[in-house]
Order: structure tokens, then sequence, then C-alpha cells
């Protein structure tokens, strides 16, 4: 393949890098919107009068969540289109309609948003359920919306495996086979209601909690895998070997890990035990992955061909096992749970969490599609002016993540003792903590490092416009495969 050196040329990629590319600047586009419908949410926390009657903060707060979960999806669907072809060794099956599918899927999220946003009011009906807003709670998207993203995702499965089938088909291949078949099986979980709210809920979290913290959690692991040998050159033994480990651990802790959202929605009390043991276990098999690789990397002296995407990914690492892992154990043991449910103790996680283990891979992935779209230049040492941009970038979003991730612990620190522990989950209680000043500070605390977070995305996007601009030195070498 001709390729052009140090400018974005669409004959430097192959076809399905070239759609990859197309969803890579659609999760950019969803993901600075997430972060300017937070800030605005966040201040509207603190000051409630803000755009009172024309933005409320429920459509503020569920354009900002659902934003969040579309980039990642949009994220995830690139990558792994990314990686297709060089994996499979083989030209994508079905790539028209995988196209074609693209736009769809944009025009859908498109419509979805402006009804948000123009359709704030009006009773809950069958017609507002399929048209407008399903009520449910992270899942808002309209029932039309819900079997366009099935419809989707099956298009993006049967790319994958007919590919696969007709090419190499290696470890990697087998375990992303088999998690798309439940990336749109579990989906449907959330698609019906039933009469008892707690058998609701219950299908409702396999939905919220399978969906993104299952099967995502198996498809970073695939993504993470083939990103350390572009990278490092890492051997394909040690990435499948941690990607068995993963799936394993995923089916023996991340389904009865489900049980620690089952504590107070009036399902038997065995799962308080059960839920509240095997949560946090499933990050461990892709921190042991990057630390194996790593490891084996310098061991080899290996050279590494990409230093903003491995500093992404080293991110990620720690990001999802502090994030996803740790504080995410600190308050699902149904003894802490009873006084952290439902306070921004929760947001706190949610926040490193879903940044930790989804956003920082996805944007390793950027810096690799920036790096091929240019030809293959230089990502090493010695970036003209040292490469500051991505380092900055790398710094104030990691720095403005972890600011919010404190601020809103602090927050529920103060929620759990004075709503909880001693008011006793009554509205008197929930009004005092809200109005308490540690509370307040928090709030205002977490806006700041929003702010930071939000110039990190801003020198992100002109790092990744501008990086390898101009430059004529093909990239590092490394060992093959």
């Amino acid at each position: 393949m001709a390729t052009t050196m140090g400018r974005l040329d669409s004959a430097n990629l192959n076809g399905g890098q070239k759609l990859a590319v197309k969803y890579f600047l659609v999760a950019g586009i969803l993901f600075g919107a997430q972060i300017l419908f937070g800030l605005i949410s966040g201040l509207q926390y603190l000051m409630p009068e803000l755009l009172y009657g024309v933005l409320d903060f429920s459509v503020n707060r569920m354009v900002h969540i659902n934003a969040l979960v579309v980039w990642l999806l949009y994220g995830f669907l690139g990558s792994v289109y990314w990686m297709l072809e060089e994996e499979s060794q083989h030209e994508v099956v079905g790539l028209k309609l995988g196209n074609l599918i693209f736009w769809v899927l944009t025009s859908a999220v498109t419509v979805v948003v402006l009804v948000y946003l123009l359709v704030q009011v009006g009773p809950g009906n069958q017609t507002s359920l399929w048209l407008i807003n399903e009520g449910r709670e992270y899942i808002e998207a309209p029932r039309w919306a819900d079997i366009g993203i099935v419809v989707s995702v099956l298009v993006f499965f049967y790319n994958v495996a007919t590919t696969f089938s007709k090419g190499r088909y290696t470890g990697i291949a087998g375990v992303l086979v088999l998690d798309l078949l439940a990336l749109f099986g579990l989906y449907l979980a959330g698609m019906f209601y039933t009469p008892n709210i707690s058998v609701d809920q219950y299908w409702w979290w396999w939905v919220i909690h399978l969906w993104v913290e299952a099967t995502w959690e198996v498809m970073v692991a695939c993504i993470m895998a083939y990103g350390l040998m572009k990278v490092l050159g890492v051997r394909r033994k040690i990435v499948e070997t941690w990607l068995y480990i993963e799936v394993a651990l995923m089916f023996g802790s991340g389904i009865l890990g489900l049980g620690h959202h089952y504590f107070w929605i009036g399902t038997p009390e065995y799962w308080f035990t059960i839920g509240g043991l095997f949560s946090a276990l499933e990050p461990v098999p892709l921190v042991a992955m990057v630390v194996h690789a790593v490891f084996d990397a310098g061991a080899r002296h290996a050279k590494n061909s990409n230093h903003p995407t491995m500093a992404w990914l080293i991110a990620h690492a720690f990001g999802n096992f502090f994030g996803a892992g740790v504080w995410g154990f600190m308050h699902t043991l149904p003894q802490i749970n009873l006084y952290t449910h439902g306070t921004q103790w929760s947001a706190s996680h949610g926040h490193l969490a879903f940044f930790g283990a989804y956003a920082t891979i996805i944007i390793a992935f950027f810096y690799l599609a920036a790096q091929r779209w240019r030809g293959g230049v230089w990502m090493s040492g010695e970036l003209p002016g040292n490469g500051w941009k991505w380092k900055w970038a790398l710094g104030l979003l990691n720095l403005g993540m972890i600011g919010m991730t404190v601020a809103l612990l602090i927050s529920g620190y103060e929620q759990s003792q004075i709503e909880r522990a001693i008011e006793g989950s009554s509205w008197i209680g929930y009004f005092a903590a809200q109005a308490h000043p540690w509370f307040i500070q928090g709030m205002w605390w977490r806006e700041a490092f929003g702010v930071m977070f939000a110039l990190g995305f801003v020198l992100l996007v002109w790092d990744l416009l501008t990086i390898g601009k101009g430059e004529t030195r093909a990239q590092q070498a490394i060992a093959a495969e």
C-alpha cells in the first residue's frame, strides 16, 4: 500500500481503518458534548436557577451520561474495525453495509439528542416510550433507537465474524466474536418491562452492569492485546493467555459481581455476600496483561513505536484497576453500601471507572490511528517540541479526573455521614446534607477540576490534529510478533 508520509491521507488506510476513522471522529465530537453538558449540569447543582425552564438539569444529566455511553461505544466499534483487517489478514467482509450502518446509527443518535433537548416535559405513555424517552435511567433512548442499536451491533457482529471466518482466526478473534454475541444479546434485557419493580430493576441491571462491565471489559481486553502487540511487539501468547484469564474471571466474577446491584431491590439476602465479594475482580487480568507485557518488552530490550499510545495504555491499566476495582470495591460491600448507595460516592466511582477503564484505551487508539493516517510517522522519543501537547493533555485529563473523583468522594462522605448515618435517609437528612458547606465545597472543586479536564480535552484534540504533521521519519521499528 502506498503511503503519504507526514500528512493525513486516506490512501494510508485499509478499508476497515477508513470506517474506523469515521467512528473515531464522531466519538471525539460526542466526548466534547459529554464534557460540555457535564460542566453545565455541575453548575446547576450549585445554582439551581441556571437555565431553569430552558435546559432542565434532568435533561442535562441525561445527555451527559448518554453521550458518555455512546461515544465509548463508537470508540470500541472504531477500534475493532481498526484492527480487523490486520488481525484477520483479510479485507472486511460487508464493508459497504458497515458504512451504511455507521451513517444510520449516527443519524439516529443526532435525532435522539435533539428530541431530548426539544421535548423536555410531558406525560409518559406508550407513544413517548417509542418516540421520545423510555424513562429508564441510563438507557433513556426511545424504543425505536434501542432497536436501531441492536441492529447496528448485529451488522457489526456480521462484519467481524465473517471476516475472521474467511481469514486468520486467532485467540483474539475467538474471544471477540463470542463477546459481540453478548454485546447485542444483553442489550435486549433492557427492552421490556415487568409490573414488579424488583424484577424490572433486576433485568435493568443486566444491561447497566453486564453490558458495560462485562462485555465492554472483554472487548477492551481484546483491543488492549492488539495495541500492546502493535506498540511494543509483545508476544501473542502472553496477551492471549491473559485474555483467556479475563474471560474466565468475567464468567467467574463479573456475573456474580452483578449482585452488588441487588442489595436494595428486594432480592434474597445471599446476594449481599456474593455481590460484595466478587464485584472487584474483573480489572485484575488487564493490569496483569500490561505489567507482563512491559516486563517482557524490557527483558527483550524492545522499542516503543508510539509513546502517546503506550502512555495511555498504561494510564488505562491503572485507571481500570483503581477506578473499577479499588474505587468500586470501596463501596460495594453491603455494610458500606447501606450508607453510600445513591450518594456522590457512587458518582465518584462512576467517573473514575468509566474514564480509567474505557476512555483511556480509546484515546490510545486515537493516537494509533493518527500515526497510521499520517503514513506511519515517527511517534517515539524526540518529537518536535518534545511532544509537550500530548504530555500536557495526558496530565490535564488525568489530574482533572482524579480531582473530580476526590471532590465527589468528599461530598459523598459528607452525605453518608449526615444524610444516612445521622438522619437515617430521611428527607430532612437529604436537604441537610445538600446544604452542608463540605458538600458545597466538594461540588465547587468538582466543577473546577471539570474545567481542567475540559482544557485537557481541547489540548488532546489539538494534538491529535497536528501530531506527525510534516514528519519525514518513519515510525520506530519493533520486534516481529
